[in-house]
């Protein structure tokens, strides 16, 4: 690598045009660059979504997930199968290996879906895989003033989306709240009787109707022409006046009417609202979308008209304050490492010199990541922030030499070189040992590689680019800014020498304290909770209130808009947004829930205490007391953070309920455990009509009552707004047990009530099926602490171990705790590769396999320094802890990298004693300068605040500075009294060889 040095003064133009171009391509990249909040990524999973209104979830177990679980099951590069049936909706989750496409996986399972013939009331399946281009950019509420019809809402809310549809990067649009133009016949049963017409008939008055077809082609007149045949009903009265029997029309047995469904309810502040959820395209950007949506809706939002439309929040916003309070905390981590390097050197033009390396080796790293198609996000920012310290480390061993060469001898071109080419070997292998311990992130599984990777490659341009600047650009600017300059001599650091010289007399003493602090740093971590990663923001808060399945619709509503004034009152809370029931819109992005579910959405005012009003909220639950209240903070990009533990039984199904029993009770008991639940706890009353075979058919009996109770779809027409579907209502609304006995059925023997051909049973059934690769089983679930996850996800399963299960039942412990043991094991896999990685590259830099051991024993005292500032923060680890980890693999091997370098350089005319103490002495200055440099870097990441979904937390730099602070301490005493034990034989004959040396020239003089 120093012939790249020589190059470079060989070509000084050309390394000044070169730099020049490097900050230019930079501040362009950036200026280009796509601003995200994440990297994009698949996530490995396919949902299957149906919507059945008024389908009870047994049905919808055995009619609609069963055959798709079949049509699905054996799909490429599944790993998993999990599905859920409740009350009107099914959703079945497909769990992929991490290395298959997932644009071919969906297509696979959306051809398999599309031949799985279902019941006519249930909606054809939604096929979802997510993307990170998912995640909604802007939150758009329209409200309408209650003089517009509701064919003009229908109308403007159908221009609005198409406004928004129309902006350069839109993707996808959710409409949630929205209603859509349908008409009602409801049939009069009186009526009907009067004129002996059975309802069935009703069923077929559109048909044959609405005709468009061509009948051929003519010459008429003495031209050729074609005859077509038309029918258009295009009103409400041409819909009444159609024949049902001769002599009688619709509209005289039957009301028409025109009305506006609403598949579920969605309020903003108290309002009827619609909310419309925009995405993405998947390569546009971010902020310059949702800026675009902004001024688009105040442009709408002018026009009035009655229709307030207005963006409720935007995620642009967050991500632009993600990437700039990133950005802020990258110069201040680059400000605090430049004063540290100033109070090192004490000389103004050697800092100028150092620093130089930070914009260069941004600006090279800026315009790599444009080359490689990575965008701006918090993840690529993290990744700067943490190497922003280490970007100068190459610089201060370079400008160091050079320095310390300066107070000894004159100044030189020849010099410079020279003292560049001692350390450059030194520089090179350990930036490459910190870039190799990034590589094994291309192994990684699925998501977890996708926001990885682009965190390795942004350190591993940043590094590479600093090595290059290290070797080029700062001893040209050396020759510049340093020359004729003479500095003062000084003695290195020899007390530190007769302290290290001591030690290395003693070694068991430092040896066995390292040992100790080590067994103890381990063993505090073990029995250290793990957290959870916390991606909330107090700016939103998230509340639901459930009420149980058998609740009438009525009854949830009033509840709800009771709970939906006291938010809309708070003085604390900006907005409200509160829905229930499922629409095909939600369903789309994989949103299904119980229609007995209420979710709030609430913006806190800037300033308010969010846990003031969590706190508050949560003492309502009172006045609730059939419903569950649960409120907590979320974030609209990445969602609450998981806290939740579950616990699958599986086997026989008529065992599931005791084992679950056993197991919730077990679980009750364990402290951190805040709440436990079942999926057989929910149960629904259900009446089943058993017809007897010998006096009526089932299917028609079924077909009649489904007539009778459910509004049924006969056709469309052609009104003013398109195609509008055509409802038959149903005849009766029974109100109790007794009614639905009376109802009336057509049998071979007439009219009879329902009672006296089929026996009425009620029963109560679960509202909730689950099934796991096709089969029944029950779930367990348990409510933690998020601070203490990994030692209750650890008792948990302990208790699962421990009970005596019934023959045939198995346990299977899931959820957070094992989706962060996972995480944790792929991350400690990694960390053996890289470590593999750095011995290698090190035994390939110093040619021997003892050497880079001396060097690795820094790894271990890393861990100490870790494990300490975590207790002394009272910071709990986490995901990025351990990130931070794997991270000071690459950074502590560093400082001993130079160290041995030297030794080994002084090996040439030393004894390994006396190589040790200089190179120790000599190497302490730049070691204790690249360390502080990197920890005042890393200082903001402690600090600042940090945006959720974020790898850099507080942790991470906790973590990293704690381990670089210990390791670079005791990296200047035990690596080298460990070098010394390797090379024990070595060391003893010279040191032998120098006693009898002096032992004799003692003796010489005595005799003189």
């Amino acid at each position: 690598m120093s012939s790249i040095t020589g190059w470079s003064f060989r070509n000084k133009a050309a390394i000044g045009l070169l730099v020049v171009m490097a900050l230019v391509v930079g501040v362009i990249s950036y200026l280009r660059l796509p601003m995200e909040f994440l990297p994009a990524a698949d996530n490995p999973q396919v949902m299957i979504t149906s919507i059945g209104q008024g389908v009870n979830a047994k049905t919808m177990e055995e009619r609609v997930t069963e055959p798709l679980e079949q049509a699905v099951m054996f799909t490429k590069g599944k790993t998993s199968l999990f599905s859920t049936s409740g009350e009107g909706y099914s959703q079945i989750s497909l769990n992929f290996d991490s290395s298959t496409n997932m644009k071919e996986a969906k297509a696979e399972v959306e051809r398999a879906v599309a031949a799985v013939p279902l019941p006519g009331n249930v909606m054809p399946p939604f096929v979802i895989q997510f993307h990170t281009s998912m995640i909604p950019i802007s939150w758009v509420t329209v409200t309408f003033d209650e003089s517009v019809s509701g064919q003009e809402r229908e109308e403007r809310l159908t221009a609005i989306k198409n406004e928004l549809q129309g902006i350069e990067g839109a993707g996808q649009i959710s409409v949630s709240g929205g209603a859509k133009a349908v008409i009602h016949i409801q049939p009069d049963a009186d009526k009907l009787a009067v004129a002996g017409i059975p309802v069935q008939t009703l069923m077929g008055v559109l048909q044959g109707r609405g005709a468009q077809a061509s009948i051929g082609e003519r010459s008429i007149d003495g031209q050729a022409v074609s005859l077509n045949v038309t029918e258009t009903i295009g009103t409400l009265e041409t819909l009444k006046r159609l024949t049902v029997l001769p002599g009688v029309e619709l509209g005289d047995v039957a009301e028409v009417t025109l009305a506006n469904e609403k598949e579920n309810v969605s309020r903003m502040n108290g309002k009827d609202a619609v909310l419309l959820t925009v995405s993405k395209a998947a390569d546009a950007n971010a902020v310059s979308v949702g800026k675009s949506i902004q001024a688009k809706v105040e442009e709408l939002g002018a026009e009035g008209g009655g229709v307030n439309v207005s963006v409720l929040l935007s995620s642009a916003e967050s991500v632009e304050h993600s990437v700039n309070s990133m950005l802020r905390e990258v110069l201040l981590g680059a400000l605090f490492a430049t004063i540290v390097i100033l109070l090192f050197m004490r000389n103004f033009r050697a800092t100028i010199v150092t620093i130089v390396s930070i914009p260069l080796s941004l600006g090279i790293t800026l315009y790599l990541l444009q080359l490689s198609g990575v965008s701006l996000n918090i993840i690529t920012l993290g990744g700067v922030a943490v190497a922003v310290g280490r970007l100068v480390d190459d610089s201060i061993v370079v400008i160091e030499n050079i320095y310390r060469r300066l107070q000894k001898e004159a100044f030189s071109v020849s010099l410079i070189t020279d003292a560049t080419r001692e350390v450059a070997s030194a520089i090179t292998s350990s930036t490459i040992v910190t870039v190799a311990v990034f590589l094994p992130m291309g192994l990684l599984r699925g998501s977890l590689q996708a926001f990885l990777l682009p965190f390795a490659l942004t350190v591993t341009y940043s590094l590479l680019a600093s090595l290059l600047v290290a070797l080029t650009v700062v001893p040209l600017l050396s020759a510049w800014l340093l020359k004729g300059t003479k500095e003062k001599e000084h003695g290195g650091a020899p007390r530190f020498a007769k302290f290290l010289a001591w030690n290395l007399q003693r070694k068991w003493i430092p040896l066995t304290l390292a040992v100790v602090l080590l067994a103890g740093s381990v063993g505090a971590y073990v029995t250290m909770p793990k957290a959870a990663l916390d991606s909330s923001s107090a700016e939103n808060l998230s509340v639901t209130l459930e009420y149980p399945n058998d609740t009438p619709e009525n009854e949830v509503l009033a509840g709800g808009t009771k709970l939906e004034s006291y938010l809309v009152e708070r003085a604390d809370v900006e907005w409200t947004m509160m829905s229930v029931g499922n629409s095909s819109d939600d369903a789309q992005f994989g949103a299904v829930s119980s229609p007995t579910l209420i979710s709030y959405l609430v913006g806190m005012k800037k300033g308010a205490d969010a846990e003031k009003t969590l706190d508050a909220l949560r003492a309502q639950g009172g006045e609730y007391p059939d419903a569950e209240l649960l409120a907590s903070a979320t974030d609209l990009m990445m969602g609450g953070g998981s806290t939740t533990v579950f616990v699958d039984v599986t086997g026989e199904e008529e065992k599931l309920a005791e084992a679950a029993g056993m197991l919730e009770e077990a679980l009750a008991k364990i402290e951190g455990v805040e709440k436990v639940e079942s999926s057989q706890e929910d149960l629904k009353p259900v009446y089943s009509f058993q017809v007897k075979p010998e006096l009526a058919r089932g299917e028609e009996i079924a077909q009649q009552l489904q007539l009778a109770l459910n509004p049924v779809p006969i056709g469309s027409i052609s009104l003013n707004t398109g195609e509008t579907p055509v409802w038959l209502q149903p005849v009766v609304d029974p109100q109790s047990e007794s009614e639905l006995g009376s109802l009336t059925v057509m049998t071979e023997a007439g009219a009879v009530p329902v009672s006296t051909v089929a026996t009425l049973i009620r029963t109560e059934e679960p509202t909730l099926y689950y099934h796991k690769e096709g089969k029944p089983y029950l779930r367990v679930t348990a409510s933690v602490d998020p601070a203490k996850l990994s030692v209750v996800g650890t008792e948990i399963s302990k208790a699962a171990d421990a009970l005596q299960l019934p023959e045939g039942v198995e346990f299977s412990v899931g959820g957070a705790s094992a989706d962060q043991a996972g995480d944790f094991a792929d991350l400690g896999m990694t960390a053996l590769i890289s470590i593999g990685l750095v011995y290698l590259i090190m035994v390939l830099t110093f040619k021997t396999l003892r050497a880079p051991l001396a060097i690795m024993i820094s790894l271990p005292l890393a861990a100490i320094g870790a494990v300490t500032g975590l207790l002394v923060s009272g910071v709990t680890p986490d995901f990025t802890a351990m990130f931070g980890a794997l991270m000071l693999i690459g950074i502590v091997v560093t400082n001993a990298i130079v160290l041995i370098d030297r030794v080994k350089q002084n090996e040439q005319s030393m004894t390994i004693r006396d190589a040790l103490l200089e190179a120790a002495s000599t190497r302490m200055r730049p070691i204790i300068m690249t360390a502080l440099a990197t920890i005042c870097a890393m200082l903001p990441l402690v600090f600042g605040s940090h945006e959720s979904g974020s790898i850099v937390s507080q942790s991470l730099a906790i973590v990293v500075i704690g381990g670089l602070a210990a390791a670079t301490l005791l990296t200047l005493i035990i690596v080298p009294c460990v070098y010394e034990l390797l090379f024990f034989r070595k060391s003893r004959k010279e040191r032998k060889a120098t006693n009898d040396s002096l032992m004799k020239e003692a003796a010489a003089g005595t005799e003189v």
